[in-house]
């Protein structure tokens, strides 16, 4: 006689239906995602060893506060570096092994902020005397830039470092609670070492404007922090995020640094104290630039597990309407979830992907930049703006559309998206404020535009391409409904609308409406990514034909809610009439229903093993409630035998109220 179907065993049975629907290779599109099977073999192989570790142990995590965070991702953070050393991981080995954890690291900042700015700023004899410090982890280090009363606006830090030449020193100063450095990542309580970003006053009192200078912030011996140096911890966070990230402030009280501390590969301050000014102003960037570039595949592969929490439990998850079993429908199978899900599905693609490449165009830039030449910097400092600015919006965006998508179940930390949403919220504002970067994107495309009228015959850069339209060399794409089963003609349309969203802004300069940036910004970068996107699909014909089409369709999907975004310019610019609005939504949904059949499979290709992911709802064989059942059971609540403050608070007031309602019923 065979068991009754029950609701765990139906969410089980409904898991491995879903993956034998999948019409495409997954190991194909995972090695796509990883660019190449070595490198999934790679991601396998760290995982395999981080898993077995029980240092890593995730089951308690839930239940921690700040302190013991604090401590964990200490501990952490140490056997990642013994691990590195035991299995002479690469540099790029390491920070996989940091992904796959997908923990909030103390020494996260000393790798993505003051190793790379430390490498690319550092004079040769710096480097000598300190490189193999940073790299081998001999001191922590972070980045210190934003202060309490200043952060995007760079310009306006309070912070001075003034050279005194009689002792060839540089002399460090707050000199105001507003200069107080504020948010620094490992500051708190676990950097040796900062890079300090202040301003350079010369021995005649001329302000040269902000430069980086090493400061060492604690004792090598005891780790106590040195005299002239007050440094604490921010506090607790919103939401309760990046507990285990001892976010700090530092205040310096006229400390002394010697002169050959200052970052000088670009510019320096000699013994007798002549300023040496570097071949480009904006030399400084580079550190900066390469936080935004890595940000896109970090948003991408964020996206990526929030996704797949959300497709699998909607997957198993059944309530309202009933099929002809008798069973509730597949939460996933209602238009109004799929279509929100999948394009965010089409998004995780489309960043991994563009993310990589832009790393990639990083490091070819970054050499040119090695060899003084700057040629291509604003173009490329205003593509990772823009990038910044709407692969975080997007991710923030994203993270929560996926939560609220689980229903009830979604608010329990079990479920795994409310930690993601939490620690990756500050991306929209760190590095650079979304809406202050707005602008960056704006001034370069003005200048871009301005340039291609008054030399018309000068190449325009990949970030503004889409000037040529205002040329004459192409009509205006006639938009019907087969054009959105076009990518080239929505690529098409996009670059459209960059150029005359562009074209607007600079005839209405003189009166703007408080937005325009904005909008000028995403289209900007809009058209930049369906360009990207373009290229990409062209790599495609690499792939076997299933595989090529389901990612084609994938990108097709990013590009049609691309244009559904940009409804409003569309209209306004003239580029869309009547009801294009409503085919092109048709369009989307239609593209979502071919792509529902394969969404596990699609999840499944990004590798994220139960483990890495950390979600009840997640699970991969889709026994969602036994899993949620048996991590309440961790509970510390649920291990005592009373209740907290009973006999303290909660029995006196049940007490009294019982009395109360007595005497009323006595009057009765």
């Amino acid at each position: 006689m065979m068991a009754p179907v029950t609701i765990a065993t139906q969410t089980a049975m409904d898991m491995r239906v879903a993956r034998a629907s999948v019409s495409f290779n997954v190991e194909t599109v995972r090695d796509y995602l990883f660019a190449g099977r070595p490198n999934w073999e790679t991601h396998k192989k760290i995982e395999d060893i981080l898993k077995s570790d029980p240092v890593f142990d995730k089951s308690q995590s839930n239940f921690i506060g700040r302190v013991d965070a604090y401590e964990r991702a200490l501990a952490i953070t140490k056997r990642l570096i013994e691990l590195q050393r035991i299995h002479g991981w690469s540099k790029q080995e390491r920070d996989q092994a940091a992904f796959i954890l997908s923990e909030v690291l103390p020494i996260g900042l000393h790798n993505v902020a003051f190793e790379p700015v430390f490498l690319g700023q550092a004079s040769s004899a710096m480097m000598l005397e300190y490189w193999d410090l940073v790299s081998n982890k001999g001191i922590q280090g972070c980045y210190l830039q934003t202060e309490l009363g200043h952060g995007s606006n760079v310009a306006c830090l309070e912070t001075t470092a003034t050279y005194i030449p009689e002792t060839q020193e540089f002399e460090v100063h707050s000199p105001t609670l507003t200069s107080t450095k504020w948010w620094i990542g490992g500051l708190g309580k676990t950097a040796t070492h900062g890079i300090v970003q202040a301003k350079l006053i010369l021995p005649g009192g001329e302000d040269v404007g902000p430069h980086l200078f090493l400061v060492q912030l604690r004792s090598l011996e005891d780790h106590t922090t040195l005299p002239g140096i007050s440094i604490g911890d921010v506090g607790p966070k919103a939401c309760g995020g990046l507990a285990a990230m001892d976010n700090g402030y530092a205040r310096f009280h006229h400390i002394r640094i010697p002169r050959t501390n200052m970052l000088s590969k670009f510019a320096e301050v000699t013994e007798d104290g002549r300023y040496v000014q570097p071949r480009n102003p904006k030399h400084s960037f580079g550190g900066m630039m390469y936080i935004r570039a890595s940000m896109v595949t970090t948003a991408g592969w964020t996206i990526a597990r929030a996704i797949t929490i959300a497709i699998r439990y909607t997957t198993v998850r059944r309530q309202g309407e009933r099929d002809e079993h008798g069973l509730e429908r597949q939460v996933i199978q209602y238009p109004s979830t799929y279509y929100r899900l999948i394009p965010i599905l089409s998004r995780a693609y489309v960043f991994i992907v563009l993310g990589r490449q832009t790393m990639k165009e990083f490091t070819i830039i970054r050499g040119h930049l090695d060899r003084g030449d700057f040629t291509k910097l604003p173009e490329v400092h205003a593509i990772l703006c823009g990038l910044k600015v709407l692969v975080t919006s997007a991710a923030v965006r994203d993270l929560e559309t996926a939560r609220r998508a689980l229903g009830g179940h979604g608010y329990s930390a079990f479920a795994g998206i409310g930690r993601l949403y939490a620690d990756y919220l500050p991306a929209v504002t760190y590095e650079g404020d979304n809406f202050v970067l707005d602008g960056q994107v704006v001034r370069a495309a003005v200048k871009a535009y301005r340039a291609s009228l008054s030399t018309p015959a000068s190449p325009l850069g990949a970030h503004s391409g889409y000037i040529r339209f205002l040329k004459g060399e192409n009509p205006k794409p006639v938009v019907d409904t087969t054009a959105w089963e076009d990518s080239d003609a929505i690529i098409c349309l996009l670059e459209w609308r960059a150029a005359l969203v562009l074209k607007g802004f600079v005839e209405t300069m003189d009166e703007l409406d408080a937005n325009a940036n904005q909008r000028l910004s995403k289209a900007v970068t809009d058209a930049f990514i369906a360009v990207q996107i373009g290229k990409m699909i062209t790599g495609l014909d690499l792939l076997p034909r299933q595989e090529g089409d389901i990612i084609r369709a994938l990108h097709h999907l990013y590009l049609l809610t691309t244009a559904e975004d940009a409804l409003v310019d569309l209209f306004s610019t003239g580029l869309l009439h009547q009801s294009g609005d409503r085919e092109l939504r048709l369009a989307i949904k239609h593209h979502c229903a071919l792509l529902l059949p394969n969404a596990i499979g699609l999840t499944d290709a990004f590798s994220l093993s139960d483990w890495a992911l950390d979600s009840a709802l997640g699970m991969s064989d889709g026994r969602v409630y036994e899993e949620l059942w048996r991590r309440a059971q961790f509970e510390p609540l649920n291990q005592l035998g009373t209740t907290p403050g009973y006999y303290k608070s909660l029995r006196p007031m049940l007490q009294e109220g019982q009395k109360l309602a007595k005497r009323v019923n006595s009057r009765l």
